[in-house]
């Protein structure tokens, strides 16, 4: 168990796409929050949740915390679990992947790599939700979500980058970990998430083999 990491899960709440909680959904015994908390419990000793509607997971008996930024996305997430944690080093991962592993997260977390953001890549997607992220990274995301931080585009004028994830790699020193060919137990679809019901159907599928 990592006592110098945090773990933090970042759970949205209500899924536009769902019309429900995705983190309460059932996917075998347990709900997908439950399956990420015990998770992630099992390896850092400190993890945090951060949620806009905490009163929902208060049976997990986890240390939680709200957006400090409303209506920015999962960029607020990250800033909250980041600004909220107490070791510099953190592993962040979203509450709707069930079929990561803590073989999976270990090998992610002990990547040799000395830049401050590093995520993994598979099946030909970066995984933004789910890595490690050093505090130092704070200060960029906190641009980003002033609007102080802008890009040129094509006519040379500059314009607002958004609140993306995928634009704080681009900010930040990020490293790219190719785990379907580095990490020996790589399983096609250990990255899968809960995005509507075809992907809940199937992860239900799954699990019962």
């Amino acid at each position: 168990m990592y006592n110098d990491i945090t773990g933090i899960i970042l759970s949205g709440g209500r899924s536009k796409r769902m019309g429900v909680n995705k983190a309460m959904l059932k996917i075998g015994d347990k709900t997908l929050i439950e399956r990420t908390s015990n998770l992630i419990s099992a390896i850092f000793k400190k993890v945090l949740l951060i949620t806009n509607t905490p009163d929902e997971y208060s049976f997990l008996g986890l240390e939680t915390f709200e957006d400090i930024y409303k209506n920015v996305g999962p960029l607020a997430g990250i800033h909250s679990g980041l600004i909220n944690s107490i070791t510099k080093k953190n592993f962040i991962i979203a509450c709707d992947m069930p079929f990561i592993t803590k073989e999976l997260i270990e090998f992610i977390v002990n990547y040799k790599t000395d830049k401050s953001i590093k995520i993994p890549k598979a099946e030909g997607v970066t995984q933004q939700l789910c890595g490690m992220f050093s505090e130092s990274v704070l200060n960029e995301i906190e641009k980003m979500i002033s609007g102080s931080v802008s890009d040129n585009n094509e006519n040379n004028s500059k314009k607002n980058i958004g609140f993306k994830v995928q634009h704080l790699f681009q900010m930040v020193d990020t490293e790219i970990i190719d785990v379907e060919n580095k990490f020996v137990r790589y399983e096609k679809g250990m990255f899968m998430n809960i995005n509507n019901e075809d992907d809940f159907e199937e992860a239900i599928k799954r699990i019962k083999g």
